[in-house]
């Protein structure tokens, strides 16, 4: 894929926002909370990092997906929880303070647990010729991406309290502007491939997206987890980090195609979010 405005001003910018905007909700305090949630905490980064691909991979392979496709899934399935999630988790009632601190140490831990589940998933799905891992100094770049924007919101938030407080809104639905517009950008740029793949990504995605709510709000139950928790988790593990899942198909794995399971994602999520956060917030 050649170099394009996209690419190279659309996709850092926006995911830098989106980035800025959940650093201004974070401060150290929330990485200490861990020790305050070790179950819940504990519980759902094992159905983020271990359970949720394992589904992914058998959905991919339910509906025989093309080998681009199903790598595009699984880059989905390893991302981090979105900034949309603590959102959506406050209107239905879940526990925030939850979802910030799993945003938080999902982030970090995606810096490694992300390469190794696409270098897999590649290697799996592939032919031997199309095989190519991803460089390890790639990741950090993008990474670096994401990882300076939030520590420039966390200083915000430590140094301005009140500011950041005020920006918090204006820069949640100047996210939500972005990831709309990133997802427009990809769906017009690759319009034909869109075309031919719909019929093959609808069912897999729509499927993936209710199983990974639902696995992030009923497992945690079955461990005797609160329920405001078990709906933060639900939204965590349910609502991906689709703008950064679709900037690296674009800038690290250059295949715009491997990007059309996040940008359809990015169109159904909020729509089935709205319903599931409805069912599981009625007493």
């Amino acid at each position: 894929m050649q170099a394009s405005i996209l690419t190279t001003v659309i996709m850092p910018v926006a995911l830098g926002v989106i980035m800025l905007g959940l650093g201004l909700s974070l401060t150290l305090e929330d990485f200490k909370r861990v020790a305050l949630y070790p179950k819940a905490v504990t519980i759902a980064l094992t159905c983020q990092m271990i359970l949720l691909p394992l589904l992914c991979f058998f959905l991919t392979i339910v509906f025989g997906m093309s080998p681009v496709l199903a790598v595009g899934l699984m880059l989905l399935s390893a991302s981090p929880g979105g900034a949309t999630a603590n959102l959506y988790s406050h209107l239905s009632k879940g526990d925030v303070a939850l979802n910030i601190t799993l945003t938080a140490v999902n982030s970090l831990l995606t810096l490694f647990t992300l390469p190794f589940i696409v270098n897999l998933s590649m290697e799996y799905f592939m032919d031997e010729g199309q095989y190519l891992p991803m460089q390890f100094k790639k990741v950090i770049e993008v990474f670096a991406i994401v990882l300076v924007p939030v520590t420039i919101g966390m200083i915000i938030r430590s140094k301005m309290p009140g500011f950041a407080s005020r920006m918090d809104k204006p820069v949640k639905i100047l996210s939500a502007l972005f990831l709309a517009l990133v997802i427009a950008a990809i769906t017009y740029n690759e319009r034909a491939t869109l075309g031919l793949y719909i019929n093959e990504l609808g069912a897999p995605v729509l499927f993936f997206n209710i199983l990974s709510m639902a696995t992030g709000y009923f497992v945690p139950q079955l461990f005797r987890v609160e329920k405001r928790q078990a709906i933060a988790i639900g939204m965590e593990i349910g609502l991906h980090n689709g703008t950064l899942a679709i900037y690296i198909a674009l800038n690290v794995m250059h295949n715009p195609s491997m990007a059309m399971p996040s940008g359809m994602y990015g169109l159904l999520m909020f729509f089935t979010a709205a319903v599931f956060g409805f069912l599981v917030s009625r007493k």
